[in-house]
């Protein structure tokens, strides 16, 4: 019976102990709210994607061509400064023939893409590689260094947007003030617009090949302040 008689004042802080963490879980006057922020941001990155397509009859002599050919593109690319040069996809397929029961052909197409911070440079360039690739797609892009100085600049807009619509929030429920309880921040921005076919199918049309002009644009890069407040009642 000794052993019973110990454990029974024992019950009641344990038991007192979880009423007081049920307590500590409820929340009143507790608001979740959104403040978001935005600038526009002009594009310094440039993305190119030439190719270099073809078909034969034989598939070994289809694919030393179009390696060559990526070989001497890559070479040319690789002596303009501050342009990164990096291989895209790459694949053949069979052609059939009319009745669709024998392989009349190959035909196989390889992508070589640029990216660079000098518009100029990287448009001489494509110009020039026009001359033996076809034009595949342009698009411009913020970099990964200018868009967190950005979200950056936009921490404080985006507190003081949130405290605004906090007290906004608290005035109208009529409390006579607010306690923050948490804070968090999420970025976003709007992914840029890619360079119309036809603009660069006149360009790779073109016998000459000249630079095309550029207009790289901006994107809306976003900073959202979620929070959860505790309206203070009198």
């Amino acid at each position: 019976m000794t052993p019973s008689i110990r454990l029974a004042p024992l019950l009641l802080p344990v038991a007192l102990l979880a009423g007081a963490a049920q307590a500590d879980t409820l929340h009143y006057n507790q608001i979740s709210l959104r403040a978001e922020v935005s600038q526009e941001v002009a594009h310094d990155l440039m993305q190119v994607t030439l190719y270099s397509e073809a078909q034969d009859n034989d598939p070994a002599k289809l694919a030393a061509g179009i390696t060559e050919s990526l070989n001497q593109a890559i070479a040319r690319a690789r002596q303009s400064k501050g342009v990164q040069v990096s291989l895209g996809s790459r694949h053949s397929y069979p052609v059939y023939s009319d009745n669709g029961q024998r392989i009349s052909a190959w035909r196989e197409r390889a992508e070589l893409r640029l990216e660079s911070a000098k518009f100029a440079e990287l448009s001489e360039l494509t110009g020039e590689l026009l001359q033996q690739l076809k034009m595949g797609g342009m698009s411009f892009s913020i970099a990964d260094g200018t868009r967190q100085d950005s979200e950056d600049a936009l921490i404080k807009n985006a507190v003081e947007a949130f405290k605004a619509r906090a007290q906004l929030t608290s005035e109208a429920l009529g409390g006579s003030g607010y306690k923050l309880i948490s804070l968090n921040f999420t970025s976003g921005f709007q992914p840029p617009m890619p360079v119309r076919m036809a603009a660069m199918k006149s360009m790779a049309m073109s016998d000459a090949a000249p630079a095309p002009e550029i207009e790289a644009g901006s994107s809306k890069v976003t900073l959202s302040a979620d929070g959860v407040i505790e309206v203070q009642m009198p």
